[in-house]
């Protein structure tokens, strides 16, 4: 059995609090800008996170529309069984809501409502949530990078860290 010191212990759970609250909605590559029009197949949203050398990622979560429409993501299309989302390093993680977005594309920006999250390692348990998240568009495709963000401890063991802060850059999303 490995010995962990509790210093540690809450070290690596703040880690992983950062780390699920950053996945929930983030993402990789480039993807140009899609038309109002596009198809249902074309409404989707990739994600991958790496925080203290551990990845969280999924692929083709739904959305209700393309950008710049308002629209919501499925958390049925990212959790697992319906979706694909695993974590490293022992991490699982689980969205518990439909987040909401909006777009002003002439300022190259998005907003969430809400994010709210559950990590678990091990027999810990941690669920976070952070509102009013304004992302910034990468030039004229559909990946957004995060501007910082807090999120609150609203449930879980005396372990979690009350809170958790995303730096800027360190979260991304891409709409395809």
């Amino acid at each position: 059995m490995r010995h962990i010191t509790h210093g540690t212990r809450i070290s690596r759970l703040a880690g992983i609090a950062t780390l699920v609250v950053a996945a929930a909605f983030t993402g990789t590559g480039t993807a140009l800008a899609q038309s109002a029009g596009a198809s249902a197949v074309d409404q989707k949203v990739d994600g991958v996170m790496v925080v203290a050398g551990n990845s969280c990622s999924w692929t083709n979560a739904s959305t209700s529309a393309v950008p710049p429409n308002a629209l919501t993501v499925d958390r049925t299309t990212i959790n697992t069984p319906g979706g694909n989302l695993a974590c490293g390093g022992g991490i699982a993680a689980t969205l518990n809501n439909n987040p909401a977005f909006t777009f002003d594309d002439a300022a190259g920006t998005a907003r969430t409502d809400l994010i709210d999250i559950t990590g678990r390692q091990s027999f810990i348990s941690c669920r976070y949530k952070a509102t009013g998240i304004a992302w910034d568009r990468d030039a004229t495709s559909r990946k957004y990078i995060n501007r910082a963000f807090t999120a609150a401890k609203t449930s879980g063991s005396f372990l979690c860290p009350g809170s958790v802060t995303t730096p800027a850059g360190d979260a991304s999303m891409l709409f395809h």
